[in-house]
């Protein structure tokens, strides 16, 4: 069979709308003033990863449930301006929406709209296996409803990668992700102890490497039994939002494994990334590409 696409992505497509805030947390007072502006711009989860893939060379391809109003405008636009093939599925509820509250020093607080959904959503199947089909990979965002997906995708035979983000490692919401994926990206934040995290998600799921990311203090690798650590790299520019850090992380990973990279060298890949990312506005949607990842990644590993 033909694989045509390097990646599928599956959910996460939706609209964010940030605010610049003076500090987080943010005190409570009847009012603020916000002289930064208040802007909605595409950009979640997948839609993140999409972009940060397509950037890299890869041949991507999202699909997600998307509404007939504006948010799914901006959706659609940022696919059609960077040469993303996007499939949509129509959702009566409206486009996925968040707020993110983004601090002076580039850190989000997010809040989602979970009423953009409905218990009984499903991707088609034929769809899906039409898809699933022509992939190399597929990346599966944690939204709903992709955790239905995932018997399919596999039964397809693509390998599987998610992102549990900020998992705490006890909500069984994120089990289905953790153990059915190759790899398996989280993050840090929520966890007391990171290694017996990723060691329980290798030893309950199918995980060839898991990968947890602890913003300036690197990430954690752990693949074949052996735990080790990747040191943050210095952004090239001023931080000024954290905001699809973990996402260019992912997406450069990805494109490491899937050009036959070594694990350590993926993450690698993934750190100069998301170094990257912290440097781009929380306004606009932008990733690295490859010639600057490669240049970069070589820069740190010349002796």
């Amino acid at each position: 069979m033909s694989r045509d696409i390097d990646v599928l992505v599956l959910g996460g497509a939706g609209v964010d709308t940030v605010i610049h805030v003076p500090e987080l947390p943010l005190p409570y007072a009847d009012s603020y003033m916000v002289d930064s502006g208040i802007r909605a711009r595409a950009g979640q989860t997948g839609d993140f990863v999409a972009v940060g893939l397509s950037a890299l060379g890869l041949r991507t391809h999202h699909v997600d449930f998307l509404g007939d109003d504006p948010e799914g405008d901006l959706v659609r636009a940022l696919h059609r301006e960077r040469g993303i093939a996007l499939t949509e599925i129509p959702q009566p509820a409206g486009t996925k929406r968040a707020v993110n509250l983004v601090g002076p020093d580039g850190r989000r607080l997010s809040l989602y709209d979970t009423s953009r959904a409905h218990a009984d959503d499903r991707f088609p199947e034929d769809t899906l296996r039409t898809l699933a089909g022509a992939s190399r990979h597929a990346h599966v965002s944690i939204t709903h409803p992709c955790a239905h997906a995932l018997p399919l995708l596999r039964e397809a035979g693509v390998t599987l990668s998610t992102d549990l983000h900020n998992w705490d490692g006890e909500n069984p919401y994120h089990e289905p992700f953790a153990y059915t994926a190759d790899v398996v990206f989280l993050s840090a934040a929520a966890l007391t102890d990171p290694e017996r995290t990723m060691r329980r998600i290798a030893e309950r799921g199918r995980a060839e490497a898991v990968v947890a990311t602890a913003g300036a203090d690197g990430a954690y690798l752990l693949t074949d039994g052996e735990a080790t650590h990747t040191p943050t790299v210095t952004p090239p520019a001023p931080v000024v939002d954290s905001n699809g850090a973990g996402d260019a992380f992912a997406a450069a990973y990805l494109h490491g494994r899937l050009s036959g990279e070594p694990p350590h060298r993926c993450a690698l890949y993934g750190a100069v990334a998301g170094a990257h990312a912290c440097t781009v506005p929380s306004t606009e949607t932008d990733a690295i590409d490859r010639d600057e990842l490669l240049k970069r990644v070589a820069s740190f590993e010349a002796p």
